[in-house]
């Protein structure tokens, strides 16, 4: 009876930490998840959206320029 009382109490300790050093690895990665998650939406992506923004008004501004006199176009064709 007292064997077994010991083996139970012994279970729970171990039980205990395994499921604590679990937990501890879930948190961790739960943590670094976020952590990288925050990072990219509020770091990274503002960053991208400014560089995306200003390439389409650049290639739209450049292509509004590239247009060629009529008088240029009747030389070309001519």
């Amino acid at each position: 009876m007292l064997g077994m009382l010991i083996a139970l109490f012994v279970l729970g300790i171990v039980g205990f930490f395994a499921v604590s050093i679990v937990l501890g690895l879930l948190g961790a990665v739960f943590g670094l998840v976020f952590g990288l998650a925050g990072f990219l939406l509020f770091k990274v992506a503002p960053v991208v959206l400014i560089g995306w923004v200003a390439v389409k008004l650049i290639g739209k501004a450049r292509r509004n320029n590239r247009r060629i006199s009529p008088a240029d176009q009747k030389w070309l064709d001519s």
